[in-house]
């Protein structure tokens, strides 16, 4: 019998976040310079952040950036195939879920997942997001640990330390 253990919400989210400083963020800039600074607006941002420091809000949120939708699709595209590359070769792990020891495995059989369920995991990010959140939060609440992309891709989130049980007990 296989022993599995779930990666949690904290595990994950260290991985998610070193995932987006070593390769998210990586990505977005070579973008932006491929877009020739067209991908979205600095000065714009800049202003928002000086808006927001002195208490004004509401001026910052309302005067939200112009973004180029190309060029978010295109970095989107980017990511997603970047991302596939790492778990093909990585047996479903990313740099930052390399170094966290956990991996993306198929939730029923415990192998390596598919194209297509990491594609359906990749646009499931987009749904998670979009919920409030609330599909990554559901991590912590339940005993598989699965959000909703995962549960949309069939995927689960494990310790990559699978260990045979002997059957003795």
């Amino acid at each position: 019998m296989t022993k599995v253990r779930y990666a949690g919400f904290g595990i994950r989210f260290i991985a998610s976040f070193m995932d987006t400083l070593f390769l998210a963020l990586p990505i977005g800039i070579v973008i932006y310079f491929l877009s020739d600074g067209n991908w979205f607006d600095f000065t714009q941002y800049k202003q928002n952040i000086l808006a927001a420091m002195s208490g004004n809000v509401n001026k910052a949120i309302t005067n939200m950036p112009q973004v180029d939708r190309t060029w978010d699709v295109i970095n989107f595209i980017v990511l997603i195939t970047v991302s596939m590359i790492f778990w093909r070769k990585w047996r479903g792990a990313t740099p930052g879920k390399r170094f966290a020891n956990i991996k993306i495995v198929d939730a029923k059989t415990f192998r390596e997942i598919d194209n297509k369920q990491a594609i359906t995991r990749s646009f499931g990010y987009l749904v998670s997001t979009f919920t409030l959140l609330i599909g990554f939060l559901m991590v912590l609440f339940r005993e598989d640990k699965r959000g909703l992309h995962d549960l949309l891709a069939g995927t689960a989130v494990i310790y990559d330390d699978i260990q045979e049980d002997s059957g003795t007990l």
